[in-house]
Parts: C-alpha cells; sequence; structure tokens
C-alpha cells in the first residue's frame, strides 16, 4: 500500500507557523509605536504662558502660588498689583493659592491656551475676576 500524505496534519502546522509569525509582527509593530510615542512627550514643549495678578487684598499677606505640584511663589506680598508669569508646563494645569496665615487653598483651572489671570481676596476667600 502506498505511503498517503497526511495533508490535516500539514495544514495544522503550516497555520500555527502562521500565527505565531502574525503575533510576533504585531507585537514588533506595537513596542515601535510606543517607542516613538515617548520619544515624542520628551521632547515636548509648551510655549504658552500665564499671567497671575494678585489684584486687590493680598498686601502684606504671605501667600503661596502653585502650579499643579510646582511651588511658584511663597512670600509676603508687598505692593499691589503682584504679577507673576510662568510657562506652562504640563498638559492640564491647575492653579493654587494658598493664605499661609489661615492655610485656606483656593484652586482654580487654567487654559491649555495661557492668558492672564486676576485675583482678590475678599472676606470669604480668593476670587478669580472676569477676564
Amino acid at each position: 500500500m502506498a505511503h498517503r500524505l497526511n495533508t490535516n496534519k500539514q495544514f495544522m502546522v503550516g497555520n500555527g507557523i502562521l500565527a505565531f509569525a502574525v503575533i510576533f509582527v504585531v507585537v514588533i509593530f506595537i513596542y515601535m509605536s510606543m517607542r516613538l510615542q515617548r520619544d515624542k512627550q520628551e521632547q515636548r514643549h509648551f510655549i504658552e504662558t500665564y499671567s497671575i495678578s494678585l489684584v486687590k487684598g493680598f498686601a502684606g499677606d504671605s501667600v503661596s502660588l502653585y502650579v499643579n505640584d510646582s511651588l511658584i511663589l511663597n512670600k509676603t506680598i508687598s505692593e499691589e498689583p503682584y504679577t507673576v508669569e510662568v510657562g506652562r508646563f504640563a498638559e492640564q494645569s491647575a492653579l493654587l493659592v494658598v493664605d499661609n496665615k489661615t492655610e485656606l487653598v483656593s484652586t482654580f483651572d487654567l487654559s491649555e491656551r495661557g492668558g492672564t489671570y486676576q485675583f482678590e481676596k475678599e472676606a470669604d476667600g480668593i476670587k478669580q475676576l472676569a477676564r
């Protein structure tokens, strides 16, 4: 009797090899795209700036300004208006104004486009003035 080829077995082995090749190619492409994306994030620089003005009610008070988790200013304000310019350094930014005497914290969102922000201190807290 003649030796018959086992075509089903050959077909399954071929499909298995092809599946491993496809998985290998997909893993390579995912690795390359993640590496390129990480390189882009390291080189990202922002050109926007924030101009923060303490307009009214801050004279003689000790104030701390934070953008995200970075301390920008920690001093006693001697004259009004007091302006600080900060370059944008993150995707999303928030401003924290801390009254060091009472330790009250006021939080404000900052625009992705930069801009000028003015604040005044009242008896019930720190308010942002309309632009």
